[in-house]
């Protein structure tokens, strides 16, 4: 991990100058609420919407940032040695979160919010993915269990607040499960022979699974976006598209579109992009989970109908 050591150092310096940073995670005033770290966008706001207001929630990685080349900052050390409890995705997408627990000396709990996730098979090649696809949060189904073992955690580490937690879970997995619905409803009006996917990498396994979409291919042949694709597999990958009557190469938020304009354009394929791209492992600027799936569900439909 090539920035570690220097963030490790970095916290020593931190902690002895007594360094409490905005984005460090601190109780209240008179010690009401818990502190609590989560990795990624999605599992923040997961975190969020069921602490409600009880718990202040410090997020590791921003929106738009690639989790899978991620390295931690001083800051991310500091903040989990304050921590109470931290939330992770799980299933290996978090690779560099044991190392940096044990350097900032964490005494808490961790979370995994993927426990009792029925995972798709990862790439065995592949020391990050070997253990599964990790991005479960596409299905809200899923999603829903996330939740689930968050309100759990949440209620062991701070059981004064948990029926405020309970009934939170409540109300946001209600819509979890009108989001899945607007989805089946969405995709109904879709033919099935002209559910076909191309996207940047393969992020959308469990989208693609609930909701019987064909997956052509990627951009980038793997669930780990630090693969290319060799010049034999484009060529294949073109021919796919054209093929299959694939109709768009949909781009994402936290991914360069280059390569993808590139084969768009051999392809004879238009490329969804811009505003329009979708949130892979990432969500918008706001941080909701239910917006962003929203969206993707809104911009993959209106390209296939088109």
């Amino acid at each position: 991990m090539k920035q570690y050591l220097v963030a490790a150092a970095a916290l020593a310096l931190l902690a002895g100058c007594g360094s409490g940073g905005t984005d460090a995670a601190a109780g209240s005033p008179g010690g009401t609420s818990i502190s609590v770290v989560a990795t990624t966008p999605e599992v923040a706001d997961f975190v969020r919407h069921i602490a409600g207001g009880d718990v202040r929630v410090t997020q590791v990685i921003k929106p738009n940032v690639d989790p899978h080349e991620y390295e931690p900052t001083p800051a991310d050390i500091q903040a989990i040695g304050q921590a109470q409890l931290v939330v992770k995705n799980g299933v290996g997408l978090e690779a560099w979160l044991d190392q940096t627990i044990r350097s900032a000396g964490f005494k808490g709990s961790v979370v995994d919010s993927s426990q009792g996730v029925e995972l798709r098979k990862g790439d065995p090649g592949d020391e990050e993915m070997k253990d599964g696809d990790p991005h479960i949060w596409h299905n809200p189904l899923n999603a829903k269990i996330m939740v689930t073992n968050i309100e759990k955690g949440l209620a062991a580490a701070d059981p004064a607040h948990a029926s405020a937690y309970a009934a939170n879970l409540t109300s946001y997995s209600a819509k979890l499960d009108q989001l899945d619905a607007d989805n089946e409803a969405a995709y109904a009006k879709i033919p099935a022979e002209q559910r076909k996917l191309v996207t940047n990498h393969d992020a959308f396994g469990y989208y693609v699974d609930r909701y019987k979409l064909t997956f052509v291919g990627s951009v980038i042949p793997s669930m780990d976006t630090s693969a290319e694709l060799s010049g034999q597999q484009l060529t294949e990958l073109v021919a796919k598209i054209k093929a299959t009557g694939t109709k768009a190469i949909f781009t994402e938020s936290s991914l360069p579109p280059k390569t993808a304009e590139a084969i768009a354009k051999q392809a004879g394929v238009k490329v969804i992009g811009g505003e329009d791209a979708l949130f892979g492992d990432s969500l918008g600027p706001d941080g909701s989970y239910l917006e962003a799936e929203q969206h993707n569900t809104q911009v993959i439909t209106s390209a296939l109908a088109g």
